[in-house]
C-alpha cells in the first residue's frame, strides 16, 4: 500500500496552514456575535452566515536533492448578517435582516407593492378627471 498521503510534504503543509487561518476567521464569535446592551435594557445578539472556500496547489520540481518547490494557496470568507436576537424583559425575539435584492426578478418583486399603489392612484385620478368632465 502506498503511504504517500501520510508523508508530510510542502503542499499538505500549505493546505493545513490555509485551513488554520480560515478556522481563525470563522469561529463561533463570528457566527453568533457578542451581545450588545442598550441603555433601555434591550440586549441584541447579531447572527451571521459565514461561507468560505479554500484552494491550494503546488509541486516538487527536479529529481536531484535538494528539490525545488512551487506552490500557492488562497481562501475567501464571506460574512452575511442574517438576524438579531433581541432580549427585553425576558422575552426573546428574532429580527431577520432583509437581504438586498440580487436579481432583476428580486427587485421587481420588491417594487411591486409600490408600483401597484402608484398605478391605483393614477387610475383613480384619471377616473376623477373624467367624472369632472361629464358634469
Amino acid at each position: 500500500m502506498d503511504n504517500t498521503m501520510d508523508k508530510k510534504n510542502p503542499v499538505s503543509d500549505l493546505m493545513r496552514s490555509t485551513i488554520e487561518k480560515v478556522h481563525e476567521l470563522a469561529d463561533t464569535n463570528t457566527i453568533v456575535g457578542q451581545p450588545i446592551h442598550t441603555p433601555d435594557g434591550v440586549t441584541l445578539i447579531p447572527i451571521s452566515r459565514v461561507s468560505f472556500g479554500v484552494g491550494s496547489g503546488g509541486g516538487d520540481y527536479g529529481k536531484a536533492q535538494p528539490r525545488g518547490f512551487g506552490g500557492g494557496g488562497g481562501a475567501g470568507v464571506k460574512i452575511d448578517p442574517v438576524a438579531f436576537l433581541t432580549i427585553k424583559d425576558g422575552v426573546t425575539r428574532v429580527l431577520p435582516v432583509a437581504a438586498p435584492p440580487v436579481t432583476t426578478l428580486d427587485r421587481i418583486v420588491e417594487m411591486a407593492p409600490d408600483l401597484m399603489d402608484k398605478a391605483e392612484k393614477f387610475l383613480d385620478k384619471k377616473k376623477a378627471e373624467k367624472e369632472q368632465e361629464t358634469l
